[in-house]
This record gives C-alpha cells, sequence and structure tokens, in this order.
C-alpha cells in the first residue's frame, strides 16, 4: 500500500510541477537570474501554505509530531548544498524538475541525472574517508525545530510558546512574498 501511495503522490506531485513550468530548465534560470518570478511565487507559497497547515494540524494534534523527521545540520549539508544549487543554476534543473522534464523527453535533463547519479556514485567512494571529518559535526545541536511542538523529539530554538504562533507568522510571511512578487521584471 506504501508503494502505491507513493506512485501517487509522487504522480500527482510531477504534474503540479511540470504544470507550474518547473520541468522547463530556461524558467528555471531566469527565476535564478531575478528575470521570471512565476517560479519563485509558487515555491515560496507552497512552502508558506505547507507550512501553516502542517502547523495547524500539530496544535490540534492531528498530526502526531513524533512522526516528523528533522535532518541534522553539519558543514557537510552545507557544501552539499552549495554543490547542489551551483548544478542547478548551471542546469535548470534540480532533482524532482530533472525527473519531470525526462518524463516529457528532454534529453538535457537526462543528462543531469546520470550527472547527479554519478555524484552520488563519487560521494559513496570517498564517504568512508570523510565520515570522520568536521563535515559532519553538528551545528547548532544538530537536528532543532524552530518551535516546540507535542511529542516532538527535537530540541525548539524557540520555547514556551506555542508552535503556531513562531511558525504562523513565517508562513504568513512566505505566502505575502509570493503575492507580492510581480511575475517579471521591469526590462522584459
Amino acid at each position: 500500500m506504501n508503494i502505491l501511495l507513493a506512485i501517487i503522490l509522487g504522480t500527482a506531485f510531477g504534474f503540479a510541477l511540470d504544470r507550474a513550468k518547473a520541468s522547463n530548465p530556461q524558467k528555471i534560470i531566469n527565476m535564478l537570474r531575478l528575470k521570471d518570478f512565476h517560479l519563485m511565487k509558487v515555491i515560496l507559497f507552497a512552502i508558506g501554505f505547507s507550512s501553516l497547515i502542517l502547523f495547524i494540524l500539530l496544535a490540534l494534534n492531528v498530526i502526531d509530531a513524533s512522526h516528523l523527521s528533522i535532518k541534522k545540520t553539519y558543514p557537510g549539508v552545507i557544501i552539499g548544498g552549495a554543490i547542489l544549487g551551483i548544478g542547478f543554476a548551471i542546469g535548470g534543473y534540480c532533482p524532482g524538475t530533472s525527473l519531470v522534464a525526462a518524463g516529457r523527453g528532454r534529453k538535457d535533463a537526462i543528462v543531469f541525472i546520470l550527472g547527479g547519479l554519478l555524484g552520488a556514485f563519487f560521494y559513496m567512494l570517498i564517504f568512508g574517508i570523510i565520515k570522520d571529518t568536521t563535515l559532519f559535526d553538528p551545528i547548532a545541536g544538530g537536528a532543532v525545530s524552530i518551535a516546540e511542538t507535542t511529542n516532538s523529539k527535537f530540541p525548539a530554538l524557540i520555547n514556551n510558546l506555542p508552535s503556531l504562533f513562531i511558525a504562523g507568522p513565517f508562513a504568513l510571511i512566505f505566502m505575502a512574498v509570493a503575492f507580492l512578487l510581480p511575475n517579471k521584471t521591469e526590462s522584459d
């Protein structure tokens, strides 16, 4: 049943990415060049909306916070994120959008996917050498939540306030910025 749900949700997410034109590398590159804000508006609104819904459901105890996972923060994540961001800017794809574009038949997306797999293979080869370095030392305690939630196994940056009071304004700010951004720059 889990694999069927994953296929349904993955297909729906891929459809949404394609409808938002995230499978077009030129749209992504123009977003990163601050020439076309359409995708940025979609991304910021999606982050804000989903965060708001998540924290409302957490506050209502519909979702058990113990089922949530927060990835640890360490220097290697920052370096890896920078490498991914550079690849994102050069190729015009992120891992998810490259799969959607490959599904549309774009050959450059297939090359991007192969490059990502090659990078993952290289990381696998060197992991034994770098695993005991400072690249994996936790930053700020490692896995930290912005707000305290019931049944959370993670420490919070801000305690003694309901999580919705902390995360809610951030979510609303993300959604407001999404609405306030223009679709294109003035030079277009």
